[in-house]
């Protein structure tokens, strides 16, 4: 009787634990997107049926206006049925950047990499230390703020957790500098690292050449349920 009353004590405080996370879950969408700003000169986003469509000529960031620290985010991203270079990727703890090519995002990037390469999931360091994890041949540059990786190699299953042309589920976990990114609840990115313990979030839309050469192009991409919980 003594164990069944524990279980089902625990069972509440769980329950309890999963309401009251729910209930602190903000969503960033609005009609208005109000809670977005453009830092640049280009790119275009608007919400159509909920959904967040995200177009550009070069290689964009729509960001948040507030910053956030310790959060567990979540969002939904589909990619588009081109034949043209598609790409996109959620920033978080994102930096403003400002150079002779005017302003620009910076920060840590949870990829979403459609190419055969398959590294959606992979942790970027835009316009900084590029290719964090996985590790690229050429463009990785680590340096003392990247204290661990909890996952030295990239495996077919974290290759595998990204669908393309479907609504692919990202979940991003910061606390501190521990920084975890799953695709469709594969665990795809695991390091310590303390470069920025809190900035913008920025979601990505690449560029499409066909846009800028013709005012035309079906290269756009789709966000929904992007839901953030701050930790502290």
């Amino acid at each position: 009787m003594r164990l069944v009353l524990k279980s089902f004590l625990l069972i509440i405080m769980m329950m309890s634990q999963s309401i009251f996370a729910a209930s602190k879950s903000h969503n960033l969408l609005d009609k208005e997107l109000s809670q977005f700003t453009n830092i640049y000169d280009f790119g275009n986003a608007e919400v159509i049926d909920d959904e967040l469509v995200l177009n550009s000529t070069g290689n964009w960031f729509f960001t948040t206006k507030k910053q956030y620290k310790n959060f567990i985010l979540s969002a939904e991203v589909k990619m588009p049925d081109v034949s043209e270079y598609s790409n996109s990727g959620i920033m978080f703890r994102g930096q403003v950047k400002k150079g002779e090519n005017g302003t620009e995002a910076m920060g840590y990037q949870a990829e979403v990499d459609p190419s055969d390469r398959k590294w959606s999931g992979g942790l970027y360091d835009q316009a900084r230390r590029q290719w964090l994890h996985p590790k690229h041949d050429t463009r990785s540059f680590p340096d003392e703020d990247f204290k661990q990786n909890m996952l030295t190699t990239w495996s077919q299953e974290m290759a595998n957790a990204y669908q393309h042309l479907e609504w692919n589920e990202y979940r991003i976990e910061c606390r501190d500098s521990e920084i975890k990114i799953y695709v469709n609840d594969v665990l795809t990115t695991h390091v310590i690292d303390s470069k920025d313990q809190q900035g913008f979030i920025g979601l990505q839309h690449h560029g499409s050449h066909q846009l800028k050469e013709t005012g035309k192009t079906n290269n756009v991409v789709r966000f929904r349920n992007v839901l953030i919980t701050e930790l502290d």
